[in-house]
């Protein structure tokens, strides 16, 4: 009988070591080259922008000089800033919640119309009969109800009949406003010898300012929404459940997650959202609907959204930004001489710029 034959056995070897996290430098160089990005970005966006106007015949370093002056050093200035920026805000993070949950709304315009008309249908029915705080609430509550509900229609067309949820908000977007015109025109007209809209909301239901400001508590309203999101979406599971539906749907079924109810709550939420900015431009500046009430907040919101790459914080930056550039308009047009539409140019230069260098060469850092 023959001797068994030896029998090599490999030594188990050691798991490769976890790799370990970037040297303080190297998070510092990347970041010093991202800054270095967005500030090329923003040049190159000027730069180009300064070529157009003059052609026009204007000075483009005059145009800069008088639009921060005007911009930034006049009192009056800031205050609209601030007082356009609040709106802006809320109709942004209205695109941000569903984002995390990987759906594009792109109705903010229209659910801050809808909002806009469940204010100023609750503020009409009551502020002449009931105490101006609790109008202001009622109020509130009607623009979050109506805003939610005009997005609840693209979220049942979502989940019901798979319809695509960018396509169903941007479309409901003429119906909302539609439904505006009709009711200016028609049961809450004023007056049939005035111009179309509604009374102004009595005095007592309007947004108090702070202070000696002239800003309204609209941006507190604004603030705030966007700490209670950053906080809901990083530090609850609700938040953590819709970062994984918007990452991997099916990984979410799979691990039993309630899909349906976490898509359709945060297309919900995010029209609540844009229905307060509806109600905070109906009460701190437009004080009663008209035609083209609000135009274009849902849509800088959109654009506010993607600037801060849908994340709740950076929204105020970009929403401050935005505001200050629709200021900035007016300057364009009375120091300038340029049409109040030529900021519309500079505003895409930088968003086309911003949004384009940065990701593209910035997807590593």
């Amino acid at each position: 009988m023959s001797a068994p034959t030896d029998v090599m056995v490999a030594e188990p070897q050691a798991p490769d070591p976890a790799p370990a996290a970037p040297a303080r430098d190297e998070r510092w160089l990347r970041a010093g080259k991202l800054a270095v990005r967005w500030i090329a970005a923003i040049l190159g966006a000027m730069i180009i922008f300064s070529v157009l106007v003059s052609f026009q015949g204007a000075n483009p370093l005059e145009v800069f000089a008088d639009m921060w002056v005007s911009t930034f050093q006049r009192p009056r200035s800031l205050t609209e800033i601030f007082i356009r920026m609040a709106p802006i805000t809320l109709a942004a993070l209205a695109v941000v919640l569903p984002a995390r949950a990987g759906m594009m709304n792109v109705g903010g315009e229209g659910q801050v119309i809808v909002g806009a008309v469940g204010a100023a249908g609750v503020g009409l029915a009551f502020d002449q009969t009931l105490p101006g705080g609790l109008v202001m609430v009622l109020m509130a509550v009607g623009a979050i109800v109506a805003g939610a509900a005009w997005a609840g229609i693209a979220a049942l067309l979502r989940l019901v009949f798979n319809v695509n949820e960018a396509v169903t908000t941007l479309l409901l977007n003429f119906v909302a406003l539609d439904l505006l015109l009709f009711l200016i025109y028609q049961p809450w007209r004023e007056s049939a010898a005035a111009q179309p809209s509604t009374r102004e909301v009595a005095v007592a239901a309007q947004l108090p300012t702070l202070g000696s400001t002239g800003v309204t508590v609209g941006i507190i309203v604004a603030v705030a929404a966007v700490i209670v999101l950053g906080w809901a979406l990083t530090r609850t599971r609700w938040g953590y459940r819709l970062g994984v539906v918007g990452g991997n749907p099916e990984a979410a079924r799979r691990a039993a997650m309630p899909v349906t109810m976490l898509l359709l709550s945060a297309l919900l939420v995010g029209g609540a959202l844009a229905g307060l900015a509806g109600w905070i431009e109906l009460s701190a500046v437009e004080l009663k609907l008209r035609p083209g009430f609000g135009t274009q907040i849902g849509y800088i919101g959109f654009l506010a959204s993607w600037l801060a790459r849908h994340r709740p914080l950076p929204v105020l930056v970009a929403s401050f930004v935005l505001a200050a550039l629709s200021v900035a308009a007016d300057s364009l047009q009375l120091d300038s001489g340029l049409p109040a539409s030529t900021i519309n140019i500079l505003t895409a230069l930088l968003l086309v710029a911003v949004l384009g260098w940065t990701t593209m060469k910035g997807k590593k850092t």
